[in-house]
């Protein structure tokens, strides 16, 4: 079993879509994913907006009709693999909780432009440094994705790294954050298949 966070601000629209949908997408391989907000409006199911988009790309409404939103803290981040956070704002939360997780922790479309810079054989070949375990090779494909810092040119844009907030904004908008988002996810689970392989 490997592990990954997904971290966003209230947990209730970002940060939930981007678990389930990893989830999902990942259940064959025995992923336990599970997300927190950094500003968690703990106990607070999905909105309304982000169960019809999670219906849409998929997701059972009784999985996602289960969600409570989880205020992140020190305790979450001691064991995932992976930590992806939907801005690079989140993604510095999560570093100055957690110094030690800092190469373990991305924006999620960062995570997904990293990994692109990398060959199928290039991704297998770092997984098989971390031998059987799933959770060691997940860490394996996810230190050499990190390795790519520097080496990858940014984003003209900065914000091209980060999910848009659509809390409280229009169904365009939750649209527009979710089709940032699913392009990040899809690029991530094929990063993890190929480390689980």
């Amino acid at each position: 079993m490997f592990e990954i966070l997904t971290v966003c601000t209230g947990n209730i629209c970002r940060s939930p879509l981007a678990a389930y949908l990893l989830r999902t997408r990942l259940a064959p391989l025995d992923a336990r994913v599970s997300s927190a907000g950094t500003r968690g409006m703990t106990g607070a199911p999905m909105t309304p907006e982000t169960l019809e988009l999670a219906a849409a790309l998929g997701i059972p409404a009784t999985e996602t009709a289960t969600h409570q939103a989880r205020f992140l803290n020190e305790n979450h981040l001691s064991s995932p693999d992976l930590i992806l956070a939907m801005t690079r704002d989140h993604r510095r939360e999560v570093v100055e909780l957690a110094p030690s997780r800092m190469r373990s922790t991305f924006a999620i479309r960062e995570f997904a432009r990293l990994a692109a810079s990398l060959t199928d054989h290039q991704l297998m070949m770092a997984a098989d440094t971390g031998g059987d375990d799933p959770s060691a090779r997940v860490r394996a494909v996810t230190a050499a994705v990190a390795s790519q810092r520097g080496l990858v040119f940014p984003p003209e844009d900065p914000t091209d790294d980060d999910v848009i907030d659509p809390y409280g904004r229009s169904r365009r908008t939750y649209e527009l954050s979710a089709s940032q988002l699913e392009p990040a996810v899809t690029s991530t689970v094929r990063a993890l298949r190929l480390a689980l392989t």
